[in-house]
């Protein structure tokens, strides 16, 4: 007790360590009830507080820092990657921006003068270091790619605050139709729910974006009617993916309905070319071809090849920005509706359909290395035995006229996957 007392209260000479404890007590009386012990006591307590509300708000300075996304430098990249440098220009937020058409796209506009952010949750559905290089090709071609989710409604709350999008390109999604058996739940969070946590944020925004977004020839589903047209049936889904890209063009159409959002679904047919996605057949033959491996080649009914309406990232590409430039504006303000908005529904494929063992032939001549094959029936996994695009639509309405044949565009893709992996193309494939 008494080291305690000398702690707190300091010893001054004379007597008060001689005194007796009820002359100390007195002593304590006095110290406390004076007007100037209490003065010094509340300015202590003052100190003390403000000590602590400037630690605490050191402490969130630097998480704000240090946090994945916001801070006053991650605000500028935004800022400075969205700036327009050519009259006319616009402003788009892409998402899925490190995927492969995203990669592509963000390239084509930033090329021509627009303003572009973009944003991916960088997933493992495929390797994410081919993601994680996509993103520095972007960031060296001036494209700031801000990592998140599309479902994380704060993340697009605060770019929207930051940055008046004119326009949004939705590419983000959960890909795949066979991985859909394994993952069902990832379709759903990311084309369904995804998809509606966009429009949430977008309704709102003043003024509005217009919306393109990626919708897919698999809504087609079982339709046997060639070519595939926007007005033809889409009620019969194969896949869980197709599902949800047909319940993505449901509820598009009702936000444009209800709050008069500018809003355009493309329909792509298997699209391909250079920092392609690994799970295509196209990209899994070229590996396997070049490894020694066995390709696993699906026939359909009475052995009938597959084919599939096979489309190259530039013609995409053309038709991804023609349909932005002809989006038109959205109507509404403050998730009112002001008047009615574009809907439109367009099929961007190559109209020339490619049977996979065609396909197949290609590709070994361009790696100068024959295939293994594995013929089998078609499992009933979701898959479709064919599609073939009509795209009267998209050529009246912005001039889409894709104009890579198959054997061109496998030709710049295994220049880029030889180049890209580290193989030396000059000497042949080892």
């Amino acid at each position: 007790m008494r080291q305690l007392e000398d702690e707190l209260f300091p010893s001054t000479p004379g007597k008060f360590k001689g005194e007796r404890s009820h002359a100390m007590n007195r002593q304590l009386h006095r110290c406390f009830t004076s007007s100037s012990t209490m003065f010094m006591l509340a300015l202590f307590l003052i100190a003390l507080t403000a000590s602590y509300l400037s630690f605490r708000s050191f402490v969130d300075t630097s998480r704000y820092f240090n946090a994945s996304w916001g801070g006053i430098q991650w605000e500028k990249q935004v800022r400075d990657s969205a700036q327009v440098h050519r009259s006319g220009g616009m402003s788009v937020l892409i998402t899925g921006a490190a995927g492969f058409v995203g990669t592509h796209v963000s390239l084509a506009l930033k090329k021509r003068g627009d303003g572009v952010v973009g944003l991916d949750n960088f997933n493992n559905y495929y390797d994410p270091s081919l993601k994680k290089a996509r993103k520095s090709l972007l960031n060296r071609h001036g494209i700031f790619v801000v990592e998140g989710d599309v479902n994380d409604e704060r993340i697009l709350a605060k770019l929207f605050d930051i940055v008046a999008f004119t326009h949004v390109m939705h590419l983000a999604a959960q890909a795949g139709v066979r991985y859909a058996i394994e993952n069902p739940h990832s379709y759903v969070h990311s084309n369904i729910a995804g998809l509606v946590t966009l429009l949430e944020i977008c309704k709102s925004a003043n003024p509005q974006p217009a919306i393109v977004w990626a919708s897919s020839s698999s809504v087609y589903g079982l339709n046997e009617k060639a070519p595939f047209s926007e007005s033809d049936r889409t009620d019969q889904p194969a896949s869980l993916y197709a599902a949800t890209k047909k319940a993505g063009e449901e509820i598009t159409h009702t936000y444009n309905h209800i709050y008069g959002l500018s809003i355009t679904g493309l329909r792509f047919f298997t699209v391909y070319g250079p920092w392609g996605r690994p799970d295509m057949a196209y990209f899994s033959f070229t590996r396997n071809i070049l490894q020694g491996k066995p390709i696993t080649i699906y026939r359909g009914k009475n052995r009938a090849d597959l084919a599939r309406d096979f489309t190259f990232i530039d013609d995409i590409v053309k038709g991804c920005v023609g349909a932005l430039d002809t989006s038109g504006k959205s109507t509404g303000s403050g998730g009112k509706k002001r008047g009615k908005a574009p809907y439109r529904i367009y099929n961007l494929g190559n109209t020339q359909p490619v049977t996979v063992p065609t396909l197949v032939g290609i590709l070994e001549k361009h790696l100068k290395v024959k295939a293994k094959k594995n013929v089998v029936e078609m499992p009933g996994n979701g898959d479709v035995p064919f599609t073939h695009a009509n795209i009267s639509l998209a050529r009246r309405d912005f001039g889409y006229r894709p104009t890579t044949d198959l054997q061109t565009g496998l030709k710049k893709f295994v220049r880029w996957y030889l180049s890209y992996y580290g193989y030396n193309h000059g000497n042949g494939v080892n």
